[in-house]
């Protein structure tokens, strides 16, 4: 049966397949080499020269994720903000790029930056408005619009397609960070986007022990190109040994999303209505604003990130970030262990979060572990 012919859960879990001939090993093997040798007639043995450019395990997981999302070409680099800056390098100097409200905060400050720095005009429209983003495009200026959905802290959804069909009117390019609906639930590529972006630190590794970002494309333009140059003069490329460990990772992506999904959403609920709670923000919630927009695009579970904004000031809510037992009060999502932060003091002075938002990734742990620890935290704060 070829590939192509299979269910994106069998290609994940099988990953590595075939069988190393010469040794039979099921798992591939890791390949460090930082450069590569050549025959008696100074030909390369293989596809590699050196490995700023590529290597045996970088393309072998770009493959994957490559196949994952449907896309014509991935791109492996050394962190998220790498492959965000990646993207951004190809943005010309007097150019009109259109990024949300709330974003990734760490992005969202380095592209402030880099659109100052290089004479770059930047709109911003607001997520959590269905029209703010159609409305913020300029038809023959703009030249990228990016969508992060859910968009992290606040996990607001925007319509992926809708996004796609405004942007491609305005002779625009549309990007998406799927960081938090990755293609087990969401494939961007499919609804109409241009590049989909994941920071792989999160979901598709899915085990805290690596960084990496990855940039897929739906076909292979010459902006597509440019990113791959970047990549190659940069040096952003992600190493052979964190390659195969995304490899590994994403072996078990589709069982961790569904799990997390599904114990986010016991959460989510059993802290709707909560005395001490203003507000659960999940998208999985019926309650959500944009419920139906995520149902139709998040068709393989809700993920397992949601925040809860609790009655209480920055004091007293930062005492409860550091009152948890099970929750492990640090930055990052989408590993096995579930994770909590007080927003607000993780971006910093300028953060527009609200004082009570606490952020939590929820993990693989037993949910009624969950749930008693954030109820034991409340009480002890």
């Amino acid at each position: 049966m070829a590939k192509n012919d299979i269910d994106l859960r069998t290609l994940l879990a099988q990953a590595g397949h075939p069988i190393d001939p010469s040794t039979g090993a099921i798992i591939p093997p890791i390949h460090t080499a930082s450069t590569f040798a050549r025959d008696a007639d100074y030909e390369l043995i293989g596809p590699d020269l050196y490995s700023r450019y590529s290597s045996p395990t970088v393309r072998e997981a770009e493959a994957l994720i490559c196949q994952l999302e449907g896309g014509a070409g991935a791109l492996l680099f050394g962190s998220g903000l790498a492959a965000i800056a990646a993207i951004f390098e190809t943005v010309k100097s007097g150019d009109h790029v259109v990024l949300p409200e709330v974003m990734y905060f760490g992005a969202q400050a380095w592209l402030t930056r880099h659109c100052a720095a290089r004479g770059i005009a930047l709109s911003r429209y607001d997520q959590a408005q269905p029209d703010a983003l159609a409305a913020a495009i300029r038809p023959g200026e703009t030249a990228l619009v990016w969508v992060e959905t859910p968009t992290n802290p606040t996990w607001d959804v925007v319509d992926i397609a809708a996004a796609a069909d405004a942007a491609h009117a305005a002779g625009a390019v549309l990007g998406v960070d799927g960081t938090c609906a990755p293609p087990s639930t969401t494939r961007a590529l499919a609804l109409g986007a241009d590049l989909v972006f994941h920071s792989a630190t999160k979901y598709l590794n899915g085990h805290s022990d690596l960084t990496a970002g990855v940039v897929v494309a739906r076909e292979p333009t010459d902006r597509w190109t440019e990113i791959e140059t970047v990549r190659t003069y940069s040096g952003g490329v992600l190493g052979g040994f964190e390659a195969w460990l995304l490899i590994r990772g994403m072996r078990t992506l589709f069982v961790r999303f569904e799990r997390a999904s599904e114990s986010a959403m016991a959460f989510a609920e059993h802290f709707s209505g909560y005395p001490a709670v203003e507000t659960v923000l999940y998208p999985g919630l019926s309650s959500h604003p944009r419920h139906s927009v995520a149902a139709r695009q998040m068709t393989g579970g809700f993920g397992g990130m949601l925040s809860v904004i609790v009655k209480a000031d920055a004091a007293r809510t930062k005492r409860i970030a550091g009152a948890f037992k099970v929750f492990v009060p640090a930055t990052s999502l989408g590993g096995v262990e579930s994770l909590v932060e007080h927003r607000k003091t993780v971006e910093g002075p300028t953060s527009t979060m609200p004082d009570g938002l606490l952020r939590f990734s929820v993990g693989l742990e037993a949910i009624d572990d969950l749930i008693a620890d954030f109820e034991q935290a409340l009480q002890t704060a």
